[in-house]
């Protein structure tokens, strides 16, 4: 029974097991759906009431399947630590708990099964390649964001000196300053804060020139190192 329940509920070989397979997929994708309808306003207390019995099914069945999930895997410690089981748990786990934090939105994770439901070989070709360029450019990565931390903490600065005095309520501090700097150094530019002296402008300018760069910066490392692993995979 055990190895029955094994190949329906971690193998896609078999019939039964593509279905299982793709009814939780279904569930998942409902689930979303219904998680969404929820925050819309005006709802009826039957359509909330409603809305309220499908979460109780639809969590009723996810238990089922973790609970399944854990009893048929070989290494239960293993699964229950792993990417997909912590997102199971999740799921499934602020519902008992009735905390104030709604995580049903994490469920979309559970669609990443769907490249094991339908063996997608050439997705997992290409999934391991982008693994072996991203440790090809760690160390170039990791530089990068170190930099990127540190011109966003002098763009700050810099715009703090600039715009205090010209507008103390929105650059009070260089920590109010931070919003300005993430939106300029990404080319945002929410325009909900900019500045008006000629400094500020002149700061600006020259941020966005940096910004421009910091976006440039690592679709090219990645490029380089995909290039590299295609190389080596040759």
């Amino acid at each position: 029974m055990k190895t029955t329940l094994r190949q329906i509920v971690e193998e896609n070989d078999t019939k039964w097991g593509r279905v299982f397979d793709l009814a939780i997929q279904f569930l998942v994708v409902f689930s979303l759906v219904t998680f969404s309808i929820e925050t819309m306003p005006n709802l009826s207390d039957t359509q909330q009431q409603w809305l309220r019995w499908l979460e109780v099914a639809v969590v009723g069945i996810f238990t089922a399947e973790y609970l399944l999930r854990v009893i048929v895997a070989e290494k239960k410690t293993a699964y229950v630590l792993s990417f997909f089981g912590i997102v199971d748990l999740l799921a499934i786990l602020p519902f008992y708990l009735a905390s104030g934090i709604d995580l049903r939105s994490l469920r979309a994770f559970r669609l990443l099964r769907l490249f094991r439901a339908f063996k997608m070989v050439r997705y997992s070709k290409a999934i391991r390649r982008l693994h072996r360029a991203l440790l090809i450019a760690k160390e170039e990565l990791v530089l990068f964001l170190c930099v990127a931390a540190l011109l966003l903490y002098l763009s700050a600065v810099g715009i703090y000196y600039c715009e205090h005095d010209a507008q103390p309520d929105k650059f009070a501090s260089v920590f109010h300053s931070l919003w300005w700097s993430v939106s300029t150094l990404t080319t945002v530019g929410y325009g909900d804060v900019y500045p008006v002296t000629t400094g500020g402008k002149v700061f600006t300018f020259a941020v966005l020139l940096v910004g421009l760069g910091i976006i440039s910066v690592p679709a090219g490392l990645v490029a380089s190192a995909l290039s590299k692993a295609r190389e080596l995979e040759e």
